[in-house]
């Protein structure tokens, strides 16, 4: 990496009246936000399905997409929805929040309405289409499947369906894919829909030199379609039900720890298919960005596991991971990629071995360095330059909210006077600059804190099920004081975004303006949004 910055803002946060971010407009206005500050870097959440408690890291796939990040004023340019398909729903009431529960029960039916529409136009699309199901046949088919079956006992997990598919086998659930195509069909088509508009958007971004951080969870969740059919992945017993599950040990977080509850890997079983599965997973989502987080990174060295049904995660115990072995595979299969390694949690001399050896940067959370006396390798000036500064992650609590609600007297103090705090500063604004003069090669601002929000705007709380993921900004938040301010960090601790930089002094020298038209390599908005529909 060089010295650059970028901003940690999730799709579902961005701004609309459809009740959630989707990839729509707002996706390309926040890049242009991120174009006029001279950022480099866009960092999301994972992008796949959400199950209960409506965690993106808790997916019914591994690799399928989320449906409600598709946009729906799109799928009317595109000829298969009307406004008023839209109009009539109510998506939600708060602007500053997402109701999911709502949002299940209203987006099927428009959606349905975009798929029946879709199949019967025809037209170009068609072919893309049938393109897309072939090039994705491996994860696309078993997701659709999956979804299938599954709705049809209520939305229940594999493990309590009827015994005749609680296990897998391809020709019954094949037949009973057949015999409910339409359900089949809106999987394979909604999945279309969200790879294309990711696909421009990412075009979009990568054309104005805005590169996407995405995020991969370690663990699939155990109501998922890799746990029904290929159990065989994972630590279970005879029936494919898991033996042991994951989680972290009691921590600052929670005193019983975190019981996730993902099966775990068998890690022996997958070395001996030189890691097939996890490679596929990685080369999709460099499909889908341009560098990918890893998260708890710690569990390639050593991770907690628990035995299925324990009271809480206490009752765990550390296991070995597949260690360096794994990620020599992972470079002679792949070559070198652009990883951030989430080193966080319970870090030994281990841990950093591996991560050194990888030489992928680690991440630096400014929020834990502070006690209110001693030194911290947590505070900026023992960051290498190799690795990735924030303030608070999404699992953390927002900086104001750190400084008004949970840091005592002492460490308030502590942190005003390490930054040279000014008079009427804001205590977020100064962690932010904190980080950004980092020796850090990258810095990444949350978005909430570049709007100086308090735990209210909180992503997650962890060890915690409701009222997470739901935050939302709303569109009058962007300001022009914001951009500025940005835009001045950027400028002032030197991490411009080189290309823009460089583009911008072309434009100086040539006497272009802003309102000349965009060059032959560049795209618009337009482009990405609006298909040509003359097929049609």
């Amino acid at each position: 990496m060089k010295r650059s910055s970028g901003v940690l803002m999730h799709v579902t946060s961005l701004p609309n009246d459809v009740g959630i971010g989707s990839l729509g407009q707002e996706a390309y206005d926040f890049v242009d936000f991120l174009v006029k500050t001279k950022q480099t870097y866009w960092q999301v959440l994972p992008l796949t399905t959400t199950s209960y408690g409506d965690s993106p890291y808790q997916s019914f796939s591994a690799y399928a997409g989320n449906t409600h990040l598709i946009d729906l004023y799109t799928l009317v340019d595109e000829g298969y929805l009307k406004s008023s398909d839209i109009d009539a729903v109510n998506f939600g009431d708060d602007p500053t929040k997402i109701d999911y529960g709502r949002l299940f029960l209203v987006r099927r039916g428009v959606l349905e309405e975009a798929v029946s529409n879709f199949k019967r136009l025809g037209g170009q699309d068609q072919s893309e289409y049938q393109s897309f199901i072939k090039k994705n046949q491996f994860w696309l088919q078993p997701f659709a499947q999956y979804m299938t079956v599954k709705e049809g006992f209520d939305n229940r997990a594999w493990q309590e369906w009827d015994e005749a598919y609680r296990y897998y086998d391809a020709k019954r659930v094949e037949t009973y894919c057949q015999d409910h195509s339409g359900r089949y069909d809106y999987h394979l088509v909604t999945q279309f829909f969200f790879d294309q508009q990711w696909q421009r958007l990412k075009q979009y971004a990568n054309d104005h030199h805005i590169q996407i951080i995405g995020d991969i969870p370690i663990y699939v969740a155990q109501d998922s379609a890799e746990m029904w059919i290929s159990p065989e992945l994972f630590k279970t017993d005879m029936l494919g039900m898991p033996t042991m599950v994951a989680g972290t040990p009691p921590d600052n977080f929670s005193a019983t720890g975190q019981y996730w509850g993902n099966p775990v890997y068998d890690w022996p079983a997958m070395a001996k298919t030189r890691y097939r599965w996890w490679i596929e997973r990685i080369k999709h989502n460099f499909y889908l960005y341009d560098m990918l987080r890893i998260d708890h990174f710690i569990g390639f060295e050593r991770y907690w596991e628990i035995p299925f049904g324990s009271p809480d995660a206490s009752y765990g115990h550390w296991a070995k991971g597949p260690g360096q072995h794994f990620f020599q595979v992972m470079k002679e299969e792949l070559g070198a990629l652009n990883i951030i390694a989430e080193d966080l949690g319970v870090v030994n001399e281990a841990v950093e071995r591996l991560r050194d050896e990888t030489g992928f940067p680690g991440m630096k959370v400014f929020q834990f360095g502070f006690n209110g006396k001693t030194d911290s390798i947590d505070l900026p000036h023992h960051y290498p330059a190799n690795s990735v500064a924030y303030v608070g992650t999404h699992d953390n609590e927002t900086a104001r909210g750190w400084y008004e609600e949970t840091a005592t007297q002492l460490e308030r103090d502590q942190m005003s006077h390490y930054l040279n705090r000014h008079r009427g500063e804001e205590a977020a604004h100064a962690m932010i600059r904190g980080i950004a003069a980092s020796a850090s090669d990258l810095a990444v601002y949350t978005m909430q804190d570049l709007l100086n929000l308090g735990n209210s705007a909180r992503m997650n709380t962890p060890a915690t099920i409701g009222g997470n993921w739901q935050w939302r900004m709303t569109a009058d938040q962007y300001s022009e004081g914001l951009t500025e301010r940005l835009l001045d960090l950027s400028e002032t601790y030197f991490r411009t975004n080189p290309a823009l930089v460089h583009e911008e002094q072309e434009q100086a020298t040539s006497h272009i303006t802003t309102e000349a038209a965009p060059s032959d390599t560049a795209t618009t908005k337009t482009d990405h949004l609006v298909k040509k529909t003359t097929e049609k």
